[in-house]
């Protein structure tokens, strides 16, 4: 089974992030929130309880769902043999906890601050080769806004599965992945309404009418096809069918990409969508996040454009400018796109505060593509 979307070079996406998973730098709330504290306007009349003067703590448990309605594939084998009938997901979830002073910045296990109707929930996609555990800056800075996060580790394309295989490409594993995301976010949300022995901390924990989508690299482009596609997955399935029933009021697109093998259409609800791509990014050209981008025909999206940053290190901190940049924006979106307003004038201030570092666009027209200088494509240190 190979996956028809087009790559963009025979092996940038197979390593998008093996070389970069050393470099992770924590970062604080306090960075982020002082961004925040610009004037967001009128539309943010409703907002959650993480204000510039909340700070979260950050809890983090692993649950494990397991969806015995498809199959996992090893890709060490010529052909391809089923590895299992069925697809473990190992599930990490951050969630707002009560800030103790000169307590850990994280802490395993603790209790969830308590919060009536539940906290908005945003379910992440890793990139290749990667965990959710390379982006711990960028989601804790995200709990410690208020959101809870769910992000799985993909069974074949997370970073202890792919040395599992020897090193074999197993890439194409990614057409499978929309399947993992909408399964693990209809779960979740049965075990927030239902205590379960599989994951207890889940009960109570979400706001079923508050959900978002993002991922980077690869998980961007898995978050895109369950968002927009209206192919068939692996198994037959339209991708349309799997989000039936999943109200995503907010999409993000991290150095993503477009599977331009299938059709992609705005969905009728038309979720907030919010892009970020670099001009320098050598792993997943700008052109690509761009033609995304044009190809969801509605008004209520943005791009934030990246101007020297590279594929990873706006989301994992490595590039502190960008990733404060990146952090204060998509907390900003999602704050507003979860309260079901529409982000306007206040998000574009905000994604232009540092025009050397960024550049945002709002509504149909999307940044020209004449602005991307010309680089050589790798996925090798960037």
């Amino acid at each position: 089974m190979h996956l028809t979307w087009q790559r963009r070079s025979d092996d940038h996406q197979r390593r998008a992030s093996t070389f970069l998973r050393g470099a992770l730098v924590f970062v604080t709330a306090l960075a982020v929130e002082t961004v925040l504290l610009a004037p967001l306007g009128a539309e943010t009349r409703r907002t959650h309880q993480s204000t510039p003067t909340t700070h979260f703590g950050v809890g983090i448990v692993r649950c494990t769902f397991v969806d015995r309605s498809r199959s996992l594939l090893d890709y060490s084998t010529t052909p391809f043999r089923v590895l299992s009938s069925s697809r473990t997901l190992l599930t990490e979830i951050r969630y707002p906890t009560q800030q103790l002073a000169g307590g850990p910045a994280q802490a395993t296990g603790a209790p969830p601050l308590q919060r009536s109707g539940g906290y908005p929930m945003i379910v992440f996609a890793h990139g290749y080769d990667v965990t959710p555990d390379t982006y711990v800056a960028l989601l804790d800075a995200w709990v410690r806004a208020g959101f809870v996060v769910v992000a799985p580790f993909f069974p074949d394309e997370n970073a202890s599965a792919v040395a599992a295989q020897y090193g074999a490409d197993t890439e194409d594993d990614l057409a499978n992945e929309p399947g993992d995301l909408a399964f693990l976010t209809k779960e979740i949300l049965l075990a927030s309404v239902n205590e379960t022995t599989i994951c207890p901390i889940a009960s109570g924990l979400i706001n079923p009418s508050e959900i978002a989508l993002a991922g980077h690299s690869d998980g961007a482009v898995a978050a895109g096809m369950l968002a927009y596609d209206h192919g068939l997955d692996p198994q037959g399935i339209n991708y349309a069918s799997l989000r039936t029933g999943i109200a995503y009021r907010a999409i993000i697109i991290l150095s993503g990409a477009e599977d331009t093998a299938q059709s992609y259409a705005a969905e009728a609800r038309r979720p907030n969508l919010l892009v970020v791509q670099s001009l320098t990014d050598r792993c997943n050209p700008f052109r690509d996040g761009v033609q995304l981008y044009d190809g969801i025909h509605q008004s209520n999206k943005w791009f934030l454009e990246l101007q020297s940053a590279h594929h990873l290190p706006p989301f994992d901190d490595v590039d502190v400018p960008a990733f404060n940049v990146v952090s204060a924006t998509t907390i900003s979106f999602l704050q507003m796109s979860l309260q079901d307003a529409t982000p306007t004038t206040s998000l574009l201030t905000l994604g232009n505060q540092r025009p050397e570092i960024a550049r945002m666009y709002g509504g149909v027209v999307g940044p020209p593509l004449t602005n991307a200088p010309r680089v050589k494509e790798s996925c090798s240190p960037n």
